[in-house]
């Protein structure tokens, strides 16, 4: 009996070290050299699995196994109306899923737009994204990634973030260090119940939070993503749900259509059930098989291959 409660003792500590690793928190701006910041002193602040202010924008990393990597990886970029980030469920066990099909998954903590230490308001949360883009590129080597195979995942604001990422042309991260050789861009987006549009058909809290009170209709555009497409823009998985009341299925339809008329090979996939809670699991009706495909067409454009 003695020996058994050694071993579950080794255990646990076993067990509990490597979820640390798993969690590792890597910090994306060396002090002092953070653009668009004031400089001010700025601590995290999290409640009830949401994080509400972002001091130390970041990334946490989880890794699969040697024997399952696949030398892709994905930035994820949790939702919460850019007012906080959700970073359990939209965020850690997004993770975990990607390590299951072997690739390596980054939870973003990006700043938000109501950060009092931002300068411009609206472009920090895509500063951090593509800083985390690059500096996984930078590492690619160390982590056995393939610089090729490096995306972007969001979920509802994240999702804005996340194809904003994909479709920008400008590289708004380089703050002249060793990372400004690398691509910001990603090579593809996963896209879930995602905000694109600003103006019609704009979740309103998001629109707020990321533009301010009355922003400018030459703004309200410039972030609305499908006037933004080009035709390179990475390939994109959409999926959402009809009946979704708080961020209307036209944002990806939208989106869809300019992808199309770009030419950029992407799959959207609209579920009658789901609301704006698609999750990882427990999802009504059809939208359960969401990631199933998910993990079909990642393998059907070469990022699951090895």
């Amino acid at each position: 009996m003695k020996i058994s409660k050694a071993l579950l003792c080794l255990f646990l500590c076993w067990a509990s070290n490597q979820t640390l690793l798993a969690q590792e928190f890597i910090p994306l701006w060396e002090k002092g050299k953070m653009p668009n910041s004031k400089g001010l002193s700025i601590k995290d602040s999290i409640a009830n699995e949401r994080v509400y202010r972002v001091g130390t924008p970041g990334i946490y990393a989880f890794f699969p196994s040697n024997q399952e990597n696949k030398g892709a990886a994905v930035v994820i970029c949790p939702g919460g109306g850019y007012e906080r980030l959700a970073y359990i469920i939209s965020g850690f066990q997004l993770a975990k899923w990607f390590n299951t099909m072997g690739v390596s998954a980054f939870v973003l903590n990006y700043r938000l737009p109501n950060s009092p230490d931002l300068i411009n308001r609206e472009i920090g949360p895509l500063q951090d994204a593509q800083r985390a883009i690059k500096y996984i590129r930078s590492n690619a080597s160390k982590w056995g990634i393939k610089p090729d195979k490096v995306g972007i995942q969001g979920s509802s604001a994240g999702g804005h973030l996340a194809s904003l990422a994909g479709v920008s042309t400008k590289d708004i991260a380089s703050v002249g260090d060793s990372l400004d050789k690398f691509s910001a861009h990603p090579d593809f987006m996963i896209l879930v119940s995602p905000v694109v549009d600003l103006d019609k058909y704009a979740h309103k809290g998001s629109r707020k939070n990321l533009l301010g009170e009355n922003p400018s209709q030459e703004l309200v555009k410039q972030y609305s993503i499908q006037h933004q497409v080009t035709p390179k823009a990475c390939p994109a998985f959409i999926v959402c749900a009809f009946n979704d009341n708080a961020v209307d299925a036209h944002n990806s339809l939208m989106l869809y259509q300019s992808l199309l008329e770009n030419k950029v090979s992407s799959a959207l996939h609209i579920f009658p059930q789901g609301a704006h809670a698609i999750a990882l699991r427990n999802n009504p009706g059809s939208a359960e098989i969401w990631t199933e495909i998910c993990e079909k067409w990642l393998s059907e454009i070469g990022i699951l291959v090895r």
